[in-house]
């Protein structure tokens, strides 16, 4: 299958086309069903003989290319529907019938607060265009009203989000008009997902009733129903927490598909490349170091523990804290005794054989380095950050 992306240089084209050579190439293996042979980039650069070419080849178009903030308002017009009736003028010109998928806007709902707009009637012509088009030549038409995209895009250009993103990885200046405005928003990697489900002929279908989307087996248009709505006082809290995060080591909850992970992803594409690293805190005496790496809500911390050869550290028990101790360089001992019947248990630990040890609440325990030469390198999972208040921790030799 040969496919054509017009738009190919804008947020979605870009993601879209480089996920498309990822299946190409044989490096995503998630959809075996899509047997993709080349790809036709067409943009604003490209010649019209391009587009023409790629017109005769392909068997199935995305049309994503249109025009967002142009200088004259009229320009909507011209840029959205304008270009889909030349890329249809050249589908009809080599007689082919190739699917294509429109990228339309909730803003082309004729009814509700998006209603009166150049944007809005241009996307709308759009619509009608494609689906006059699909009676014609009874071609196969997938018209999609997307809504706010979430994306790495320019800021200070479209996407509040990829302003307020922008703003706070790079330590800029922003205002928050009304924290309580409400936004559905749409994440780059689940509108990639639904164009896949679309070449797989899996598309969801919907419709409109001026404010929200109803999903509907003969709905008029096409949907990914994955959105998130969200207020730009939430986004712009989480986006303070991920920035403190080197700091505090605090992890904001994440869940899988939640829209905090996808905010952070999002987050992280910009942050200059000066704040790619940053320092962590070790705490150091003659027996190596302690450093803490990651605090979570829920699930406590991880750190690092470094012994120096011949080094005994621990010889302390909880009540209910409880940890994981996981050598990753080095040969050491680890010790446990249980604290009311002596019972007491031995683990030789290695590098060469990466295992995870319990240390269980009521069992005082240690871990000793073995080497004479090499340092022992420990990761250690606390179930809680540690409490000077309440540190739960007792001294007690083995």
């Amino acid at each position: 299958m040969n496919i054509l992306v017009t738009g190919a240089k804008g947020m979605v084209g870009t993601a879209l086309v480089n996920n498309l050579k990822n299946i190409r190439d044989n490096k995503n293996q998630t959809r075996p069903g899509i047997v993709i042979d080349d790809i036709y980039e067409y943009d604003i650069d490209s010649t019209k003989a391009e587009l023409d070419e790629f017109c005769s080849k392909a068997d199935f178009v995305f049309n994503l290319a249109g025009v967002n903030r142009p200088e004259n308002p009229e320009d909507f017009m011209k840029g959205n529907f304008g270009f889909a009736s030349e890329l249809l003028d050249m589908l009809k010109k080599h007689s082919n019938k190739a699917a294509i998928m429109l990228s339309s806007s909730i803003q082309a709902t004729l009814s509700g607060r998006f209603g009166d707009s150049e944007y809005g009637r241009s996307k709308k012509a759009g619509e009608e265009l494609f689906f006059s088009y699909a009676e014609e030549t009874g071609t196969k038409v997938a018209v999609y009203r997307f809504p706010n995209l979430m994306g790495h895009s320019r800021p200070k250009y479209n996407s509040a989000v990829s302003t307020f993103c922008w703003a706070v990885a790079n330590d800029e200046e922003f205002t928050v008009n009304d924290r309580s405005t409400e936004l559905e928003l749409l994440y780059i990697d689940d509108l990639v997902e639904g164009m896949f489900d679309l070449l797989e002929g899996k598309e969801q279908h919907c419709e409109f009733n001026g404010v929200d989307t109803v999903l509907k087996a003969d709905g008029r248009y096409c949907c990914v129903p994955v959105t998130h709505k969200v207020t730009l006082g939430e986004i712009v809290d989480l986006l303070e927490e991920f920035k403190a995060q080197p700091r505090t080591l605090m992890m904001p909850k994440m869940p899988e598909g939640s829209f905090a992970k996808k905010l952070y992803s999002l987050y992280l594409t910009y942050l200059p490349t000066d704040k790619f690293k940053y320092e962590l805190k070790m705490n150091v005496d003659n027996r190596g170091s302690f450093t803490e790496l990651v605090h979570t809500e829920d699930c406590g911390q991880v750190s690092i523990n470094i012994s120096k050869p011949g080094i005994t550290k621990g010889q302390h028990w909880h009540n209910s804290k409880w940890e994981l101790f996981i050598v990753v360089a080095g040969h050491g001992l680890i010790q446990e005794r249980n604290i009311n019947t002596g019972e007491m248990v031995e683990f030789e630990v290695s590098g060469e054989k990466i295992e995870a040890v319990h240390m269980i609440p009521g069992w005082t325990h240690n871990i000793i380095n073995l080497s004479e030469t090499e340092d022992l390198v420990t990761v250690m999972t606390c179930n809680e950050i540690f409490n000077p208040q309440r540190p739960d921790t007792f001294r007690e030799d083995v």
